[in-house]
């Protein structure tokens, strides 16, 4: 079967395409898996993740007060676009790799490399458009809201976005290669661990870049324009060498041509998402070190449920044809009380979302003020919070991950982008109405409100 092909119908057009076709060997995890063991395997990648962010929140609470991103609020609003771009490359990157893990296909050596080196190439050309894309959108946002443009802000909003993005997803996709690669060696399901570990270091090497770039490129603003234009034309003068690299590899060549509607929507959505982070800092001194903590858990999450799904509907089925079983809409409720493993997923990981943010607030406090105390009306707001983005994300994510499946999208290269995006985009949203209504309390102290 693994030279069939069948048709994939797409509006009124037929395409000829070759089916992904599972290996006479899969790896075979579902059958050992329990919520035990699924919860062993996803906890501590999870919380590893989660510390990380951490870090990341507190790092943003720290630079929130730097000078660029004071006086240059296209930055501000390119920190959900740049971190959620980090999260659906490398997150759609290793879903793409534990499906191949998962049926067997990363066994060859030769194949292995192949398929490592096309993927980068990939994500290479994914990062610097998206990451022209992403500061074009935020420029022509502010210049809409503060009616202004300035070329010198401009040119080095784009140069930063573009080397931010480029730099943090060469480093991303090595270490999220590698973890598919340790995990395929010592026999655990690359799904379960590979998004949240490889996402566990990628808020703060984007944060970090994101702001020593622009920091940099600020204060050289107005007598060095030149070094702006001259890193984004060096970008894109080696982007004929990631495009040839992709497209003659036969694991990329179809995603390259037809992988980008997902990510620029995406980007779209987070880029909203930093307008409302722009307007939610300025009202709460203390919210931005919480902001990637609550955006990051939410995509972790539900990318290893995206990334099972897939990877399911790989071993069951082809694509285009869904399992009679499996309809593209269901209750709500059969999400987390149905017998199917995706159903046992769902409350593995819901179960996750209140001991893991539990320990990532009391973290957040201690290294903020060194008191573990925190407000017990702001805790119940937030776990609340929490809690209903991740439900949301896991119903939204079995709907599209069926509904890409049966149109002849492979969701491995689709669902991802737009869940992460649509968490950092809730995320937000909710992290602001907690502290609205927290603020908006008249029976708590002002000690309620987490303050830098």
């Amino acid at each position: 079967m693994g030279g069939d092909k069948d048709k994939v119908v797409t509006g009124s057009t037929v395409f000829n395409v070759a089916l992904p076709q599972p290996s006479e060997h899969p790896a075979d995890y579902e059958e050992k898996e329990t919520f035990l063991s699924i919860g062993l395997q996803v906890f501590f990648p999870v919380i590893l993740a989660g510390l990380a962010m951490v870090g990341a929140g507190i790092y943003l609470n720290r630079i929130e007060t730097w000078e660029v991103f004071t006086r240059i609020p296209e930055i501000v609003i390119l920190v959900p676009a740049l971190l959620g771009l980090k999260g659906n490359l490398e997150m759609t990157l290793a879903s793409r790799l534990s499906t191949e893990a998962n049926l067997g296909k990363m066994s060859n050596r030769k194949e292995q490399w192949s398929m490592i080196f096309g993927n980068l190439a990939l994500v290479q050309c994914q990062a610097v458009v998206i990451g022209l894309l992403s500061s074009l959108v935020a420029i022509l946002m502010v210049g809409i809201i503060h009616q202004e443009f300035i070329l010198s802000h401009s040119l080095m909003v784009c140069a930063c976005s573009i080397m931010t993005a480029s730099l943090a997803s060469f480093v991303l996709g090595v270490l999220t290669s590698g973890i598919i690669v340790v995990s395929v060696n010592l026999k655990i399901n690359p799904d379960n661990i590979a998004t949240p570990i490889a996402a566990s270091m990628g808020d703060i090497i984007s944060l970090v870049l994101l702001s020593y770039v622009a920091s940099y490129l600020y204060h050289i603003m107005g007598t060095h324009d030149w070094l702006s234009i001259l890193f984004i034309c060096l970008n894109f003068a080696i982007m004929p060498l990631w495009i040839w690299i992709a497209k003659n590899n036969k694991y990329t060549k179809s995603i390259l041509t037809s992988g980008w509607c997902p990510i620029v929507v995406a980007m779209l959505i987070s880029t909203f998402g930093g307008l409302a982070l722009d307007k939610t800092m300025k009202s709460y001194s203390g919210l931005s070190a919480f902001q990637p903590v609550v955006n990051g858990v939410g995509g972790n999450l539900v990318s290893i449920q995206a990334s099972r799904l897939s990877t399911a509907l790989h071993k069951r089925t082809v694509l285009g044809q869904l399992p009679p079983e499996c309809p593209i809409v269901i209750p709500p409720w059969k999400i987390f009380t149905s017998d199917s493993p995706h159903s046992l997923t769902s409350r593995v990981l819901l179960a996750l979302v209140i001991p893991g943010h539990l320990i990532f607030a009391f973290v957040i406090m201690y290294l903020q003020t060194g008191d573990f105390s925190i407000g017990p009306l702001f805790l119940c707001f937030y776990m609340a919070a929490a809690l209903l983005q991740v439900a949301l994300l896991l119903y939204i994510a079995y709907i599209l991950t069926h509904y890409f499946w049966q149109r002849g999208i492979d969701p491995d290269n689709s669902t991802i982008p737009y869940l992460t995006a649509l968490g950092d985009l809730l995320g937000i949203l909710l992290l602001g109405l907690t502290y609205t209504l927290v603020e908006m309390s008249g029976k708590i102290m002002s000690s309620d409100l987490p303050e830098n």
